[in-house]
């Protein structure tokens, strides 16, 4: 079990929720008062993603990036900003030529998907570790481009979060990490219940942090409703914990969450099990992290 835990917390993602929930995130600023909130709920990490604020839409539009990092900084709210680089690798096939990609698609280079992090220089940005079906089409992340992505985000200074959502995203990763693309100790982030990668389930979560480095810094995730439950085994299992809006809207059945409610549940279900929250300042010096800001 782990006795000092820290969270994250995912506060939007790209995902379509904001029909389902009027309380995701969306603009700038309120993408930056989530993260706000989160952070004095008890999360050490804000994860972020950022919207078309017409649409809604997941997007990854470096002036939405910049506002929201601004925001958060001149706030001087003491919080560990994870941006996403998962945005740009989303494939979904032509119907008449599926070797082209269709209008849902939006794919970029692995030097486009990092040009925020290296311009904004948060602590942390997700590495997805991961090609899977996803929705309609695919999530493509092939080794090549990861190389890339992971020798420019170490050039800057970032620790990247290896976002792993099966047993073979694993395996890819700890390749990376002996090739040195990715520094060590690693932090992993090990996702449960996205469809179709690996179920969101006590026996999937040991089997994927039993393959993980004996050095690794790891949380792990659970969506929907298995939420809770998943932080509560990531913590037994000595792991660190990941909620929000991103992965789950409900606070409890037909009940809407904020980002707040989820990170004051997570905390309180972690000291119900005998651990300690760890502030910003404690999870920067044990993941090795410097503010370059």
């Amino acid at each position: 079990m782990n006795t000092d835990v820290f969270v994250t917390c995912a506060v939007t993602g790209a995902g379509d929720t904001t029909d389902k929930s009027h309380l995701v995130p969306v603009t700038p600023e309120a993408i930056a008062d989530a993260a706000i909130e989160a952070a004095r709920a008890g999360a050490a990490i804000a994860h972020i993603h950022v919207r078309d604020v017409e649409t809604g839409k997941g997007n990854r539009d470096r002036d939405a990036f910049r506002e929201v990092v601004a925001r958060v900084r001149d706030s001087e709210c003491d919080v560990i900003l994870n941006l996403t680089t998962g945005m740009g690798g989303d494939y979904v096939p032509d119907a008449d030529d599926p070797g082209r990609a269709s209008p849902g698609s939006d794919m970029t280079s692995p030097e486009e998907r990092v040009l925020h992090v290296e311009e904004l220089l948060p602590e942390i940005c997700s590495l997805d570790v991961a090609t899977m079906n996803f929705t309609d089409g695919a999530f493509i992340n092939v080794p090549d481009h990861l190389r890339v992505m992971g020798e420019r985000i170490a050039k800057a200074g970032v620790k990247p979060e290896l976002e792993c959502f099966d047993l073979g995203h694993v395996r890819l990763a700890n390749q990376l990490i002996s090739e040195g693309v990715i520094e060590e100790p690693p932090l992993f982030q090990i996702c449960l219940g996205v469809p179709w990668g690996a179920p969101a389930d006590p026996e999937s979560l040991i089997a994927m942090r039993n393959l993980l480095p004996a050095n690794a810094h790891w949380s792990a995730f659970g969506i929907s409703r298995m939420q809770i439950p998943m932080a509560a085994q990531a913590v037994i299992s000595g792991g660190n914990v990941r909620v929000g809006l991103e992965d789950n809207l409900y606070l409890s059945r037909g009940v809407l969450a904020t980002n707040g409610q989820l990170v004051e549940r997570a905390v309180e279900v972690v000291e119900r099990l005998g651990a300690r929250i760890m502030s910003p300042a404690e999870t920067r010096q044990k993941l090795g992290l410097t503010k370059q800001f």
